[in-house]
């Protein structure tokens, strides 16, 4: 068996467990242009209760230099959950199971009300939310007068980068970047304090690497399978050989919004 047969053989056997897209330290990114951490740091210590949205298996709050007395956290994907009881339990952190909204590109205005969130109204001062969809009406639903919402989303206006190093048509399809987030999220009664775009840069040190995260992170690239880019992968097998890691930029960005006291 070749190394390249060996990784992608490799790549579509090794599952993603809770949300580590390190994929053992073959996969290194870049820092974004804000610090998206210290931003939901500076809410949190004001803040008597937080919600994290999609927590995935927890790793990222886990990791949160403070958390609110209370703290809640959901999860949609059914692998996950176990995995984040385990890891935020002895927290304190309360995980509950969630069905997830449809992509935020795909939603109609006026037919939002797919996966309710299971929170009473007004139950939350912060709701925080890194790179999972979200029905901005329900948001706003379970924030109290006064709360804020902070999300950090990947842009879904396609990977440019990725289509070109797959050699692949770049599709037209629905936009998820800041202006369309923006809109939805001010529709739904909230009030957007700040808005930034920028990217990351993702480095994969072999071709498995590569595979594996597209094959796990499909809105990265929905139309890519290992099977159906075997010659595109095979061509960046041997260009990392020759050249070292392959890099990718990956456009994202983060919002704040606050809701306003009722008129």
């Amino acid at each position: 068996m070749t190394e390249f047969d060996r990784l992608l053989l490799e790549a579509d056997a090794t599952p993603l467990v809770g949300w580590d897209l390190s994929c053992s330290g073959r996969i290194a990114t870049t820092a974004t242009p804000w610090n998206f951490e210290a931003e939901v740091d500076r809410h949190a210590r004001r803040s008597p209760d937080m919600l994290d949205m999609g927590t995935g298996g927890g790793e990222w709050l886990s990791r949160l230099a403070f958390r609110p007395p209370r703290t809640v956290a959901t999860e949609g994907w059914a692998p996950n959950v176990g995995i984040a009881r385990e890891r935020l339990a002895p927290l304190g952190v309360e995980v509950v199971e969630v069905e997830g909204a449809d992509d935020n590109a795909a939603q109609v205005q006026g037919e939002e009300d797919q996966a309710r969130l299971p929170f009473a109204d007004a139950s939350f001062h912060l709701v925080v939310n890194r790179h999972e969809s979200f029905v901005a009406s329900d948001v706003h639903r379970i924030l109290a007068t006064g709360g804020r919402f902070v999300t950090q989303q990947v842009a879904s206006d396609f990977n440019a980068d990725c289509y070109a190093l797959l050699d692949l048509p770049m599709p037209g399809s629905l936009r998820w970047q800041l202006d369309t987030a923006v809109d939805q999220v001010t529709r739904s009664g909230l009030s957007v304090t700040h808005g930034e775009e920028g990217a990351e840069v993702l480095s994969f040190d072999d071709v498995g690497a590569f595979a594996w995260y597209l094959k796990h992170v499909p809105y990265v690239c929905p139309e890519f399978t290992i099977d159906g880019c075997r010659v595109a992968l095979e061509r960046l097998h041997l260009r990392i050989q020759g050249h070292g890691p392959l890099t990718m930029r990956q456009k994202l960005f983060w919002l704040d919004a606050v809701k306003p006291a009722a008129a």
